[in-house]
């Protein structure tokens, strides 16, 4: 059994951008040469958070809809009254999204179905450099 660390480094735009970063994470699980286990996707900060989804533009647009209609970005938030920062809204839907995901994997792949993918998603309210902590356990 090995455990590997590895990162993605990505730039994003902010206001829920989304990134499908399974085809990433695909070469590296290659590069690495393992055959069976599991990855685990970390994203350090609280403002982004890791799902799987179809990356489809309707249904990427449909996240991102239904993310402003229950945790708007025009409104009023505590922690902006506090900071002043304006994205109070991003702390608050990546403490609903989560900032981690485990997938398992099988022969070199992951198992994920047809229409699923991995998308790391930035819900900042400014453009940033993000990096993506890669663990995979296996064989």
């Amino acid at each position: 059994m090995k455990i590997i660390s590895d990162t993605l480094s990505l730039s994003t735009k902010g206001f829920c951008d989304v990134h499908d970063i399974t085809s990433d994470v695909s070469n590296k699980l290659a590069e690495h040469g393992l055959k069976n286990g599991i990855v685990t996707f970390f994203s350090p900060g609280s403002t982004a958070g890791l799902t799987t989804i179809e990356y489809e533009s309707g249904v990427i647009r449909d996240f991102s809809e239904l993310l402003e209609r229950i945790i708007p970005s025009n409104v009023p938030y505590h922690h902006d009254a506090r900071w002043g920062d304006g994205n109070g809204f991003a702390h608050v839907r990546s403490a609903l999204i989560g900032p981690s995901l485990t997938v398992p994997f099988s022969d070199g792949k992951m198992d994920l179905g047809i229409w699923q993918q991995v998308v790391f998603v930035d819900f900042d309210n400014r453009p940033r450099s993000r990096r993506i902590r890669l663990q995979f356990l296996g064989e």
